[in-house]
């Protein structure tokens, strides 16, 4: 499984932001709230549809993307 499995960009969710698939949690807020010092078990506790597996691949999704 690869974070393409994991984490989508629909212009109907989020203003296309890239999210977690079939939520409204998207990879920004989760590497924020990780570079604020939350640890996964933080972020599994705030957001219940979240798993550790949405969370590696919002970090797998951000080193892989070309920037700006």
């Amino acid at each position: 499984m690869t974070f393409t499995d994991r984490i989508e960009i629909n212009p109907k969710v989020m203003l296309s932001k890239p999210v977690v698939q079939g939520t409204r949690i998207s990879v920004e807020l989760i590497l924020r709230k990780i570079s604020e010092g939350a640890a996964v078990h933080d972020l599994l506790d705030a957001y219940p549809g979240l798993t550790e597996a949405d969370i590696k691949a919002a970090v797998a999704y951000t080193a892989t993307k070309p920037s700006d």
